[in-house]
């Protein structure tokens, strides 16, 4: 199949995803909600540890929002993206997805441009949890410069993460069953990483952890942009690991919906 093809079945196939995301009230309210209960209530609940000097010298700033923004982001681009399978089994529900399988364009397509939807709506709620972690006080090192630079490593964290539960949704039958997979999956991800506080405050065992898992590998460049200023190890790092963690996702989802069976 042309490249042509696969990026034209995959932009209506996006376009689809937009308009029912944008008919959905209810999930724009919780794109908006859910940031906002995470800086305003825990990172304000969680304000004094800077006031002591030893945590302080660990977080590395003086105020715990800016410390907490980029792993609110990291963690709001991991529930944007995992959950997103949902929409393989509801459209299986519906039938359309057989619609989609038996129409002219590749297979591939489909989680493609649900991927493409992922990005886009996980780049809204960045907007908006910057926009609040603003209005909070909140001042990234790097500035807009770098708020920008953070979207991209939130775009790329989520997608890698959708690609996942798209392709765990193909062997799931029930929303049920995939939001159990899911948080069995979340929650150990996002406890065992730097996403809420430093690495060096975790036990060594739990650092070894912290250093392979993908939410730190998100975390660590955005936090770097935000505290610190233009860390190019970190940055190239990060960017380097997120690629590498997409391409994989890329492979494993054509394989899931050009070679398996989805349905």
């Amino acid at each position: 199949m042309k490249t042509g093809s696969y990026f034209s079945g995959a932009y209506f196939v996006c376009w689809r995803e937009i308009k029912r995301f944008m008919r959905q009230k209810t999930r724009i309210f919780m794109a908006v909600f859910q940031p906002i209960v995470w800086l305003v209530l825990m990172g304000n609940m969680l304000s004094g540890l800077t006031a002591n000097p030893y945590a302080a010298r660990l977080l590395g700033v003086d105020n715990y929002l800016i410390f907490m923004t980029p792993g609110v982001m990291a963690m709001s681009s991991l529930f944007g993206g995992v959950f997103s399978g949902v929409s393989i089994i509801w459209d299986r529900r519906l039938g359309f997805l057989q619609k989609m399988l038996t129409s002219p364009i590749s297979r591939f397509c489909i989680p493609l441009g649900k991927m493409w939807a992922i990005i886009l709506q996980i780049l809204l709620q960045m907007v908006i949890i910057i926009a609040i972690a603003y209005a909070l006080g909140v001042r990234f090192a790097t500035g807009l410069p770098g708020a920008a630079v953070m979207l991209v490593f939130c775009a790329l964290f989520g997608s890698a993460m959708g690609g996942i539960s798209l392709a765990i949704a193909t062997a799931i039958k029930t929303p049920e069953t995939l939001f159990t997979v899911v948080n069995f999956l979340t929650m150990p991800l996002i406890l065992t990483s730097n996403a809420m506080f430093p690495k060096s405050a975790m036990p060594p065992w739990l650092q070894v952890i912290a250093t392979y898992n993908p939410v730190s590998y998100a975390v660590l460049p955005m936090r770097s942009l935000a505290t610190t200023g233009w860390l190019w190890p970190d940055l190239l790092l990060g960017l380097f690991l997120l690629l590498i963690l997409n391409a994989a996702v890329l492979v494993l989802v054509y394989n899931r919906f050009e070679k398996g069976s989805i349905i």
